[in-house]
């Protein structure tokens, strides 16, 4: 098993963001709730911990705090941000309820060389209100801003640390040698976690799990059941059988694509349904986003049941769920009342699942999932396709899903889709000046607003296509791509020309956060 980082959530929105960042230097990193249990957070292959920021008070009712064994373990322990404060807070220090906060960019100041940080004058990025007056006993001050007297502080015989700032975000000047100096340095991490090392555990977790039973696999076509078909496979050989249900709610063409690039190699172990009437039927009238994702999601398993009725008993469901999906689904350290939606590979499943659940990639983030499929030698046009929601393009129909509705967004999609591959802009890429180029995910949106238009000298009163376009590396944050202008403008007057019932697009230029990349 891998050496790992673990990094306590108090809820902060950048807490992905560090294990992102040191999963990038080959270590793997795991996210955990704050009061998560010590069998949890501790066993042999911990090397160190990582207490995230958060958005409350240490003074607050119920605010989180940090857990005696976390301090009795002897790890090195990293605070950032309200992790400082509740580390100093724990080991007898005081923290300040302050009227001036301190948000955004700011000047930090290391007067001194030492092991954490870079030494000098340098911008960071700061998000907080109270911050520490009074450092606990052994802790010494390594850095200063102009509101935070102890922005940064050292206990290095205990091999404690507190950073009043973020160095995850990109902001932080010199944020990732930060991050390497407690992972690599203070913990002694060695960089193991690698595609060639992350496909011989799953396998063997794979194999573990299984036995010798048979599995199925949830094929859609994109690369996370792409890669969980290859890994079952590679696991288990012939006991895998793959379904593709059609939901009728797939991009332009992709069920015959599926079939050609899978049907080769699994043969008759793959099973074509085409269950696209039923699920318009069980859709109709429904406008709630989690309701929509909860019907597709039960629906997705009964058609399981019934596609694999008359075959040798399988025990095992693989998926392709994926970190982000496990995050943003369960809202790791947070209330349920804060998940952002469900998800449907994790969030819309019947309780009387007969499956059990096989989700090889539900500890790898979308690039780690990419990596692993280059290494098992899958073809890169599956390994690059641009994600694509599990519910399909029913999240991306806003208001009642109909086959007429769908139909509408399809095309649109194929049109955008279609313009960026002639452009090259269907990857993200940095060109040679520094910018962000391209796309990391593109698509349309039918949103339920018809407005006024002119057609023909005719007056239309038609509906809306948003254009969506991201660029990201780990999909748990995201901006929105600056597509050239002509493109969006070649775009949309071949989507009002050539799909009916259309007559106005726009394009958003939301982030995430505070938007999602989905709508729905």
């Amino acid at each position: 098993m891998s050496e790992r980082i673990i990094i306590l959530d108090f809820g902060s929105q950048y807490t992905q963001l560090i294990g992102r960042r040191i999963r990038d230097m080959h270590v793997y990193s795991e996210l955990l709730p704050w009061h998560a249990k010590k069998e949890e957070a501790l066993d042999e292959q911990t090397k160190g911990i990582i207490l995230s920021g958060g958005p409350q008070s240490i003074y607050a009712n119920n605010a989180p705090f940090i857990q005696d064994f976390l301090l009795e373990s002897g790890l090195p322990i990293l605070g950032i941000c309200y992790g400082m404060q509740a580390l100093t807070h724990k080991l007898g220090g005081k923290v300040l309820q302050s009227n001036e906060h301190e948000y955004g960019l700011t000047e930090l100041d290391v007067p001194e060389a030492n092991t954490l940080l870079h030494q000098g004058r340098q911008t960071v990025w700061m998000s907080h209100g109270d911050h520490v007056t009074e450092l606990p006993p052994g802790f010494s001050r390594l850095a200063t801003s102009p509101n935070s007297p102890f922005a940064a502080m050292i206990d290095e015989p205990n091999r404690r640390y507190g950073l009043q700032f973020h160095p995850e975000v990109h902001h932080t000047q010199h944020g990732e040698e930060i991050l390497r100096n407690f992972v690599l340095k203070v913990c002694d991490c060695q960089p193991g976690w690698t595609s060639s090392s992350i496909i011989e555990e799953s396998v063997a977790a794979i194999q573990a799990q299984v036995g010798s039973g048979r599995v199925l696999s949830a094929l859609s076509g994109g690369v996370d059941s792409a890669v969980t078909t290859s890994l079952v496979q590679e696991a288990i050989g012939d006991r895998l059988t793959a379904v593709f249900i059609n939901t009728g709610l797939m991009r332009q063409g992709e069920p015959e694509q599926i079939e050609a690039a899978f049907r080769p190699v699994l043969a008759d172990r793959l099973i074509m349904v085409d269950a696209s009437e039923r699920y318009f039927a069980k859709l109709a009238g429904v406008t709630d986003p989690e309701e929509k994702r909860k019907i597709i999601g039960g629906s997705f398993i009964r058609e399981f049941e019934a596609a694999v009725a008359g075959l040798e008993e399988h025990e095992f469901l693989a998926q392709g769920t994926i970190y982000p999906d496990v995050i943003e689904s369960k809202g790791i350290g947070v209330s349920e009342a804060h998940r952002i939606k469900s998800h449907h590979n994790v969030g819309g499943l019947p309780e009387d699942l007969k499956f059990k659940l096989v989700e090889p990639l539900r500890n790898l983030f979308k690039d780690e999932v990419r990596a692993v499929g280059e290494a098992l030698g899958l073809p890169p046009e599956l390994i690059w396709r641009q994600p694509f929601p599990g519910p399909g393009l029913a999240v991306r129909v806003l208001g009642e899903v109909t086959p007429e509705r769908i139909e509408i967004v399809r095309m649109a999609d194929a049109i955008f889709t279609e313009e960026l591959q002639r452009a090259s802009l269907t990857r993200m890429h940095i060109d040679e000046e520094g910018n962000i180029r391209g796309s990391s995910q593109a698509f349309a949106v039918l949103l339920p607003v018809k407005s006024v238009g002119v057609m023909g000298d005719q007056r239309t009163y038609s509906e809306t296509i948003a254009l969506r376009a991201i660029t990201s590396t780990d999909f748990m944050t995201a901006d929105w791509a600056r597509l050239p202008n002509e493109l969006l403008a070649r775009v949309s007057s071949r989507i009002v020309n050539e799909v009916f019932g259309v007559n106005r697009v726009v394009y958003d230029i939301s982030s995430k956060p505070p938007a999602t990349i989905e709508w729905e």
